[in-house]
């Protein structure tokens, strides 16, 4: 019983949390700057911290949400499925944003972490920052990293890429919803997926197969690269 009543209260304090934040950045206008994860964290660390929760009691507790994380990536399929066509067309420059995408993610935070003098399981730990949280965790732990870092790198990755990605695209023109959406998807995975969604189901779809693509291209990279090290 206390377990599940540890269980009941963090999965609400964290769900209730989310719905407020992201009621608060609706009213203002979903600004491209405000995001409810983000907002959302500072609220969930003050509250374990006054409880004196330990972070592996919380995980535990809000282990629901992890594993729907599956079935919402599963779901993107959906208007991927709807632009088939579209996407089929477009495989060879699709092929070609994927890999630089992929190689750019990779090569910079491993390379920024590097020059600090990191030891190799934070490099490990950071090289798949632009993957989703599971398969990040998992690639993370087979090169010898930490996963719990891995997750929260990932999930910091895609908040802020997905913030960033608006102003960003603008700045330097970039206007079909296509190529939005694929780059956001690569750089930024789920938050940026998401995001995508909110302002065009054409960018949404193209995001989804961007991140759904890295995924699989950073994870056999990776691979590849632990097996010649």
């Amino acid at each position: 019983m206390p377990e599940l009543f540890t269980t009941l209260i963090w999965l609400s304090v964290t769900v209730v949390t989310f719905w407020a934040m992201d009621r608060m950045v609706q009213r203002v206008g979903r600004p491209p700057l405000l995001h409810p994860v983000l907002l959302s964290t500072p609220v969930i660390i003050a509250a374990l911290m006054a409880s004196r929760t330990s972070y592996e009691t919380y995980s535990s507790a809000t282990g629901m949400i992890t594993f729907l994380l599956g079935p919402t990536v599963v779901s993107m399929a959906v208007p991927i499925w709807a632009n088939r066509r579209t996407i089929r067309r477009l495989a060879l420059p699709i092929s070609l944003a994927l890999l630089a995408g992929a190689l750019t993610a990779i090569i910079t935070s491993v390379g920024i972490v590097w020059l600090f003098g990191a030891p190799q399981e934070i490099l490990a730990s950071v090289a798949p920052r632009a993957t989703t949280t599971p398969v990040g965790m998992a690639i993370s732990q087979t090169l010898g990293g930490i996963p719990a870092l891995t997750a929260v790198i990932v999930i910091f990755a895609g908040v802020f890429g997905a913030m960033l990605a608006t102003p960003v695209l603008n700045l330097i023109r970039v206007h079909d919803w296509r190529a939005r959406g694929f780059a956001v998807g690569v750089s930024a995975h789920g938050a940026g997926a998401a995001r995508a969604f909110e302002v065009s189901p054409t960018a949404g779809a193209y995001a989804g197969v961007g991140m759904a693509l890295n995924a699989v291209l950073t994870a056999t990279l990776l691979s590849i690269l632990s097996l010649l090290l």
